[in-house]
């Protein structure tokens, strides 16, 4: 077996991202944190720190200093990796390894895997590479398919019929799971949203294992979901598809957000300190109504104002504008946003 490093291209790493493949990514876990290609684990051969530290001798001293001190805490951060993670692996276990760009990192991680006899690969070119191939490929994977648009008002079980759709059998996409946001002002969710960067790798590899002859459901959504972008690409495709309408009554609609918010049912005044910024756009009456509500602990009235007062107007404005099919949707009239109800339109959308 040769021991120089195997060298593999971005456009050829799809192996490596079936199930049961390896990818390790030897970044610091700054790095990391920001993007990384989907699956891959993270075993840094510098941490944060180490890599500062070498950087900070390579501006100021010269890059041979830098490498002296690199040197040591990459050998006893790789002799550890193996230890701990690699030891156990069988021989024909060929895992892909990457870093930034330059390949020094990855390069050594790949060269004493490859030592020992495993099959180890290297990406060419590391992340950076695998970036550009992200960016390059995601406007036409958006645009290769046809989107089927799930549109209703807030409430109405859009992302629970996504679910159906998927457990149905459709292709689904659920963009909303992929940013980690409901997209509305009381979407955040307990953890942090991903980062731009990894929201379109996410994105890309869900669309990139997709059937194009076949329909793809998707939620409507806004030109940002929390703080993240939409691609252009994305949203002109979903624009040009068929849009479905869900109708649901207003109680249905109470429920609903009762149990998709139960946080908020047991904490009103948290409620009222997200809703405060809208005074500006809905008035101070309208706001102190909703503080009432909140002091009363009706949570089913402030909900109903909420969704008709503020919500409604705002989403069928929106959804009139960036969908121009939407006149021509069918409509579903689901009584009530439960299994039963979800599970029936799924299949019939299906069908």
């Amino acid at each position: 077996m040769s021991h120089r490093p195997t060298l593999v291209t971005a456009d050829a790493i799809d192996r490596w991202l079936a199930p049961g493949a390896t990818i390790i990514d030897a970044r610091s876990e700054g790095e990391y944190a920001e993007d990384f290609i989907p699956g891959a684990v993270n075993r840094p051969v510098l941490n944060n720190e180490e890599r500062a530290r070498v950087g900070t001798t390579n501006r100021v001293d010269s890059p041979f200093a830098a490498r002296r001190v690199g040197a040591p805490l990459v050998v006893r951060n790789i002799a550890d990796m193996v230890e701990r993670h690699f030891a156990s692996q069988p021989k024909d276990w060929s895992p892909l390894v990457y870093c930034w760009r330059g390949g020094k990192r990855s390069g050594t991680l790949t060269w004493l895997l490859r030592e020992i006899g495993f099959d180890a690969r290297q990406l060419s070119g590391g992340y950076k590479a695998f970036r550009a191939r992200v960016n390059s490929e995601l406007p036409a994977l958006a645009q290769r398919h046809r989107y089927v648009t799930i549109c209703g008002c807030t409430g109405t079980g859009k992302t629970a019929l996504l679910g159906a759709l998927t457990q149905a059998g459709a292709q689904v996409i659920d963009l909303e799971g992929l940013a980690n946001h409901r997209g509305s002002l009381l979407g955040a969710q307990e953890t942090p949203q991903p980062t731009q960067k990894h929201f379109d790798t996410l994105l890309w590899n869900a669309l990139r294992q997709l059937d194009p002859t076949r329909p793809v459901f998707v939620e409507s959504e806004s030109k940002k979901i929390g703080h993240l972008q939409m691609p252009d690409a994305m949203r002109a495709a979903m624009a040009a598809g068929d849009c479905v309408w869900l109708d649901v009554p207003l109680a249905a609609r109470v429920a609903h957000i009762r149990n998709e918010y139960a946080h908020f049912v047991a904490n009103p005044q948290a409620l009222m300190e997200k809703l405060r910024p809208l005074k500006v756009l809905r008035g101070a009456k309208l706001l102190a109504t909703w503080q009432d509500l909140a002091d009363r602990r009706d949570i089913d009235a402030l909900f109903a104002s909420l969704m008709v007062d503020h919500y409604d107007p705002l989403y069928t404005t929106a959804i009139a504008r960036n969908y121009p099919r939407l006149k021509d949707a069918r409509r579903i009239d689901l009584p009530q946003v439960a299994p039963d109800a979800l599970r029936s339109a799924a299949h019939s959308l299906v069908a």
